[in-house]
């Protein structure tokens, strides 16, 4: 179970992909660690990682003169 405001993310990926994969999910969300199983077939993996979205980076505006 997840906590309010959190998902699970699961991937079957072939062995060689884990880190690329895993990096590009810490990149889109914050991730907490991977925990990866074999398939039942054992040829690849299936990863499981908790998510939350990322906070939007806040954006400066700058306020028009009114001289």
């Amino acid at each position: 179970m997840t906590a309010p405001g959190t998902f699970e993310i699961r991937v079957i990926c072939a062995p060689e992909d884990i880190d690329r994969i895993t990096a590009a999910l810490a990149g889109a969300f914050t991730t907490g660690p991977a925990r990866a199983y074999p398939t039942r077939d054992r040829t690849r993996i299936r990863l499981y990682l908790t998510a939350t979205d990322r906070a939007p980076t806040p954006t400066q505006r700058l306020a028009q003169s009114d001289h």
